[in-house]
């Protein structure tokens, strides 16, 4: 961290924020962030981590993190071997159904996941399946509105991670499920997942298709948050991975996500143009 040159990080970060603020994505940040020098992915994780604190200096809340690229498809699109993570802030929580202005994001997408709530704090620096198990409250089906500062999506690894791992929204379904439950019922590996767009399925997928395991994932998380200093606490909100492929957004889309064995949750969005005041 010590190479990076930290007001450059700032202009990076800010120019990220602005994007935000005004509505019109920017042009990718990667050769700015490689330009830093060092370590790339640490200097992207640089990035977030100002934007992180810029925002709870403004008065946002951090509620959990979200984990990102846990398709093995999207890995070798970018070239990577691991997931990444963003944060997740009180602002960005939406209720089961409430209609979803487009000017809340940037050039949305959904993609429907397992949410995980934490019931006690994961400390140590390696963790097992029973250490997440003990510590989780519950689980519920959730919708991730993924959205990009990015001009057209056009980003590579250090792109999505300095932007908050390319986070907008989510909405969290309202029937807790206790992880004692695991059992025919609901099988994290083998649930099925179908998102709906008005009632037609748009994305298919599994637990599978989350790292394999949606639970390895949130290990992965638990791990690595550790490993920089922030460890996941009581409380936290752990958005797990996609089970299946991300759909773009269009005014007027109402998206119905249904996980077997955890029910449904549901999306709606205004009729509202993005390009629109």
């Amino acid at each position: 961290m010590s190479t990076i040159d930290l007001n450059a990080a700032q202009a990076i970060a800010r120019r990220l924020r602005e994007a935000e603020a005004s509505g019109v994505p920017c042009a990718p940040v990667r050769g700015d962030i490689e330009a830093l020098g060092g370590d790339s992915l640490a200097a992207a994780y640089a990035v977030q981590r100002i934007n992180t604190e810029h925002r709870l200096a403004a008065g946002r809340r951090l509620v959990g993190r979200k984990i990102g690229l846990t398709s093995p498809a999207v890995q070798a699109q970018l070239g990577v071997a691991q997931p990444d993570f963003g944060m997740l802030f009180d602002d960005m929580a939406l209720a089961d159904g409430e209609p979803i202005a487009l000017s809340r994001t940037q050039q949305p997408k959904v993609e429907a996941e397992i949410a995980l709530v934490l019931a006690h704090d994961l400390p140590h620096e390696r963790h097992t399946i029973a250490d997440l198990l003990r510590a989780t409250a519950y689980a519920l089906p959730a919708i991730e509105i993924v959205g990009s500062r990015i001009a057209g999506w056009d980003i590579r690894l250090t792109d999505t991670v300095a932007d908050n791992a390319s986070s907008g929204l989510f909405v969290l379904g309202n029937r807790p499920v206790k992880l004692d439950a695991f059992d025919a019922a609901f099988d994290p590996i083998a649930c099925g997942m179908v998102l709906e767009r008005r009632g037609e399925p748009v994305s298919v997928g599994a637990g599978a298709a989350c790292l394999g395991n949606p639970l390895y994932a949130a290990l992965w998380l638990a791990d690595t948050m550790v490993r920089v200093g922030a460890p996941l606490a009581a409380g936290d909100i752990v958005l797990t991975g996609a089970l299946g492929p991300m759909v773009a957004v269009a005014p007027g889309d109402v998206f119905n996500a249904h996980i077997e064995g955890l029910g449904s949750v549901s999306a709606s969005f205004s009729l509202q143009p993005e390009s629109a005041p």
